[in-house]
């Protein structure tokens, strides 16, 4: 997996693949994780926090996974790029 030029090939763990994997399994280790926020109290316009808890988790997770589609469409033209290959 040499580029044409002889450079050293890409690792296959690189920070934007690894930051974009933390992003994806922060919103999952948060909504896993129950008993953080098997509560009732502070409640928010009369809504127990349970609720709106997981509510609040809807955007965020589209934020998280948002992030690491970036993440790895930057990784994935890093890796044409080195490779010759046209990035996407």
């Amino acid at each position: 997996m040499e580029g044409e030029s002889g450079s050293q090939p890409v690792p296959p763990l690189t920070p934007e693949r690894f930051l974009a994997g933390l992003a994806l399994a922060v919103p999952v280790v948060a909504l896993l994780w129950v008993p953080s926020y098997s509560k009732s109290a502070p409640a928010l316009g009369g809504v127990p926090f349970f609720y709106w808890y997981q509510l609040m988790w809807v955007p965020l997770a589209a934020v998280f996974t948002g992030a690491a589609h970036l993440l790895l469409s930057r990784d994935e033209k890093h890796r044409a790029a080195i490779d010759g290959g046209d990035a996407r």
